[in-house]
């Protein structure tokens, strides 16, 4: 009988577990995850949206600015007094420092104005209508001998453009 009980006591031997190749790993991956983290970044821009049948006749304010998307332009306007100036694109690229040198004029004529509405037509690529939001936004000035960003019209919305040859209204 003490050989039966011998066996079966050999049988149940408790294992060791082995997590060594789970540290290693753990090792590496814990870094690579803290510097991967601190080197992405999140910007969010807050957007508005025109409302539709927006104010009109005597409520309409002033001076609302319009830049309107085109493949062949990028036309600026004035809500109610209309078409400012039409900036060509060359080479089949729209002209930025243009309509940054543009916007600086009008900012300089209406410095409290802060609203600017970016209409685009509908195969507007991402990149065209993140530039335009760019150069209404802010330009690079030169402030102290120092490169800031100055501001020009942060309040954006964003729409659909009107057929060619109108400007909303």
């Amino acid at each position: 009988m003490r050989r039966f009980r011998r066996r079966r006591r050999a049988q149940f031997e408790v294992a060791e577990l082995n997590i060594t190749a789970f540290l290693n790993l753990m090792v590496i991956l814990v870094p690579f995850l803290l510097i991967t983290a601190v080197l992405s970044r999140v910007a969010i821009l807050q957007l508005n949206l025109p409302v539709p049948g927006g104010p009109r006749g005597a409520d309409k304010p002033d001076f609302h600015l319009q830049v309107v998307i085109r493949p062949a332009a990028l036309e600026v306007a004035d809500s109610r007094g209309g078409l400012i100036q039409r900036i060509p694109a060359r080479d089949g690229r729209h002209d930025y420092r243009a309509l940054s040198r543009l916007l600086q004029r009008l900012k300089a004529r209406f410095p409290d104005k802060t609203a600017a509405t970016i209409l685009s037509e509908p195969d507007t690529s991402y990149d065209t209508l993140i530039q335009v939001m760019d150069a209404v936004r802010m330009f690079k000035a030169v402030r102290f001998g120092q490169v800031v960003n100055a501001e020009l019209f942060p309040d954006i919305s964003i729409g659909d453009a009107p057929p060619a040859g109108r400007t909303r209204r």
